[in-house]
């Protein structure tokens, strides 16, 4: 499995070299952030790919629950604190895991062994299918084939090599990069907002300076070099 990129948050210098040395001994982990704040792993996020995230909660400014918010579309979230009394909010923000400081090794490597077995999951659920056909890919699904309607996805989520078709109920993966996906002649009613984000345009029902509203409330981060991809829907 390809190493997931990841970052580290946390106000405590211990702590962040505690949480940093443990993570370097897997090879599935590819460190590219280390950060003291929430605001600083934003203004990161919204500039580049981040798969997994190891979050302290108590921080000067925004906390480790208002950046999960804000950043609820990185798929593996582990929250590391030793406010054991905030676990079950952070269970509602798509946890994977939770650890109470302070911990040792075993405790780590066990998160690790779910955070891998989760990962794979999702990005060996689904492969595209290279079948493109009026308004519907077909995704494989195993040895089967889903049909997924164009006008049904909200919007797509890059992840590398892989792009992720978000639907109402359901995500697929897909064996196609983002670019080249928006590129195909049926996917023009999709416009790029982030590095990472395609939507569909006419599920958008608001758009801020930050961040555009779906139909369904979804909130997704508008990226500083895409903010001029909305001015004709404005």
């Amino acid at each position: 499995m390809k190493p997931f990129d990841c970052i580290i948050v946390d106000d405590d210098e211990m702590d962040r070299l505690v949480v940093l040395s443990y993570a370097k001994r897997f090879s599935i982990l590819n460190i590219v952030g280390v950060f003291d704040s929430a605001e600083k792993a934003l203004s990161f996020i919204d500039k580049n790919l981040v798969e997994v995230a190891f979050l302290d909660i108590e921080m000067p400014g925004a906390s480790g629950l208002e950046l999960r918010r804000r950043a609820i579309d990185i798929p593996a979230c582990v929250f590391i604190s030793s406010h054991s009394e905030s676990a079950a909010a952070t269970f509602e923000l798509q946890t994977l895991d939770f650890i109470v400081k302070p911990f040792k090794f075993p405790r780590f490597e066990q998160m690790m062994n779910r955070l891998e077995e989760f990962m794979e999951v999702r990005t060996k659920a689904s492969l595209f299918e290279a079948t493109i056909g009026g308004d519907t890919v077909y995704v494989k699904t195993g040895h089967d084939q889903m049909k997924v309607k164009l006008h049904e996805i909200l919007y797509l989520e890059a992840l590398k090599n892989y792009t992720i078709l978000v639907t109402e109920n359901k995500r697929h993966c897909v064996l196609s990069n983002l670019g080249e996906l928006l590129q195909e002649e049926r996917f023009q009613s999709f416009i790029r907002i982030h590095r990472s984000y395609a939507v569909q345009k006419q599920y958008i029902q608001k758009i801020g300076s930050q961040e555009i509203v779906l139909n369904n409330g979804k909130c997704i981060s508008v990226g500083r070099s895409y903010k001029n991809n909305l001015n004709p829907l404005l």
